[in-house]
């Protein structure tokens, strides 16, 4: 049911043997089917401690999700399915999502540029067209 590898993104495959699913009741959706069955789902990934994580994107997941890591773990919970199967789907696509958002690269620098001579002048123009607009509303001067 589970695949043993889930791709995250290229040069990131998670094992699933490094995955740890809890189940218990769940507050959500299901009438008083939720009484009875452990419908939801936390799905932990410990991101200090994985060996499928390369040095740098582990040092990129830390940064990026230290807020939402205990003790370098990363918890995802889900309970808005009726059933389990649903719930662990939706967890593992929140985790997929998550680490690939924390993993991704950053973005590239942005290379500054000046403005082209023609650009300054349309824009010098368009302000002294503005400028003769305002002066020409005003009430004449004595």
């Amino acid at each position: 049911m589970l695949p043993r590898e889930i791709p995250v993104r290229p040069g990131l495959v998670l094992p699933s043997a490094d995955l740890r699913w809890r189940y218990s009741r769940s507050s959500g959706p299901g009438g008083q089917s939720v009484n009875t069955s452990d419908s939801r789902v936390e799905l932990s990934f410990d991101v200090a401690g994985s060996p499928a994580l390369s040095p740098l994107m582990r040092q990129r997941a830390l940064a990026r999700l230290g807020d939402r890591l205990t003790d370098g773990v990363l918890t995802i919970a889900a309970s808005e399915q009726r059933s389990q199967l649903r719930n662990r789907e939706a967890a593992l696509d929140r985790l997929v999502e998550v680490l690939r958002v924390a993993t991704a690269p950053p973005p590239r620098s942005r290379r500054p540029t000046r403005p082209s001579r023609g650009a300054v002048e349309r824009r010098l123009q368009a302000k002294k067209q503005r400028s003769a607009t305002k002066r020409h509303r005003r009430p004449p001067e004595d």
